[in-house]
């Protein structure tokens, strides 16, 4: 999507590398949920890409699970909160 930043915020895979839950943070916050649809639907295609770049390192390439880090809008309602 044009106009839009996305950046992973945090990666937790778990103990036998099966499963990475991927916390994205997007800016705008307005367009969240409709890019990790999208990223959702490529899921299969990030994750081959992903098996391509670290095949040497990892034996097993995790099932990736994506979710919107809204870390920085709950910061931002507590500094609010705490303004008032």
């Amino acid at each position: 999507m044009r106009g839009t930043l996305v950046s992973v915020s945090a990666v937790r895979v778990s103990a036998d590398l099966g499963v990475a839950k991927v916390y994205l943070s997007i800016f705008p916050p307005e367009k969240g949920q409709e890019l990790i649809e999208a990223i959702e639907y490529n899921n299969r295609t990030i994750r081959y890409d992903l098996g391509q770049r670290v095949r040497m390192q990892l034996r097993k390439i995790p099932e990736l699970s994506f979710f919107l880090d809204d870390s920085l809008d709950y910061v931002e309602h507590i500094d609010q909160l705490l303004k008032k």
